[in-house]
């Protein structure tokens, strides 16, 4: 399964650290940050995790994340 997610991050350092806590939350989930896309896209390939659940964690650390259209 694939999902994109439009985010607010603009920073690699907390690109970075979502990667990180999302890794602990979804352990081989593959995660990748598009920071140069006008979307700064965030997309995650993999099975095993809850779409709501990557946007929650997101969210927690303070950074809006939704499905990409």
């Amino acid at each position: 399964m694939v999902e994109v997610f439009s985010t607010n991050v603009r920073r690699a350092s907390h690109a970075k650290e979502i990667v990180a806590l999302l890794t602990d939350h979804f352990p081989g989930i593959k995660i990748n940050f598009d920071l140069s896309d006008c979307d700064r896209v965030l997309k995650i390939a993999g099975r095993n995790f809850i779409p709501e659940k990557i946007m929650s964690v997101v969210k927690q650390r303070g950074f809006e994340c939704r499905p990409l259209e």
